[in-house]
């Protein structure tokens, strides 16, 4: 009589939470991602603090909405931020470790999927955090100026959470660009001459149309979605957040038909 032995299990299964896990650990044991982010912090806190501290009534930011005030800071943040979103695509195929990566999931498009959520989950954690604290310092030195404000003030907390969107989502975008173009160089200088240097390029051109068509430029539309109140020349925040996320969404989405496609 045979015996028949159950085929033996496979030494382990590849699921959503073990790459995410795996993506996790890349991410947090890479020396760039402490400097990345703590430059970013320290860029928001730092602006913010010295924007409150010298801030006086009646100057020439008077009129500036009181969390873009606080949160200046964000404009060079988003420079690190981005520049981590790259590394984390467009950094292993100069390494080389994408050969190791997508050995390890050989349906290759969760491996992207994986490090986006990463990203979007630290990156959104870490600033919202950064722009609650750096606007209460803010507030500790303008609470006696034409610039205070508080938490409960309208506008307030859904600009503090959208500057952490909008920060998020150009970082998103720009790890769209380095998993499409691979490289470290390229998508840099693709994110700067495309995200934010074509805007001001076209914003030269005397058709209404072409400025209408700028405030929904992922740099326009970050604006937006981090100030308090309505700034002219601007779209609402709503359609500002479906814009960045059409973009990122985009931009992921022609990466993911190049890594389904083209070899490692």
């Amino acid at each position: 009589m045979t015996t028949t032995h159950p085929a033996a299990s496979p030494p382990y299964r590849i699921t959503p939470p073990r790459i995410l896990h795996a993506e996790w650990h890349k991410l947090r044991s890479l020396r760039s991602t402490w400097i990345t982010v703590v430059s970013a912090v320290v860029m928001v806190l730092g602006v913010g603090l010295t924007m409150g501290a010298t801030y006086t009534s009646g100057g020439g930011d008077s009129d500036v909405d009181t969390v873009v005030l606080s949160l200046y800071g964000s404009v060079l943040a988003q420079i690190f931020l981005v520049v981590l979103g790259i590394l984390m695509t467009a950094g292993e195929y100069a390494t080389g470790m994408i050969r190791s990566s997508l050995t390890a999931v050989p349906a290759r498009l969760p491996v992207l999927w994986a490090k986006a959520v990463v990203f979007a989950a630290t990156v959104f954690t870490v600033m919202l955090m950064t722009s609650v604290v750096t606007f209460a310092v803010a507030q500790a030195f303008l609470h006696d100026t034409d610039q205070a404000a508080s938490f409960t003030d309208p506008g307030v907390l859904r600009a503090l959470v959208g500057n952490a969107g909008a920060l998020t989502l150009m970082g998103l975008l720009a790890l769209g660009l380095g998993a499409l173009l691979r490289s470290v160089p390229g998508a840099i200088g693709a994110f700067i001459g495309g995200v934010m240097i074509m805007p001001e390029i076209l914003g030269m051109l005397p058709y209404d149309v072409v400025e209408r068509a700028i405030m929904y430029f992922p740099t326009q539309a970050a604006g937006a979605l981090g100030s308090a109140t309505p700034i002219p020349g601007t779209i609402s925040p709503g359609p500002a957040l479906l814009a960045l996320t059409l973009w990122a969404g985009v931009t992921l989405a022609a990466a993911a038909l190049t890594l389904k496609r083209r070899d490692v």
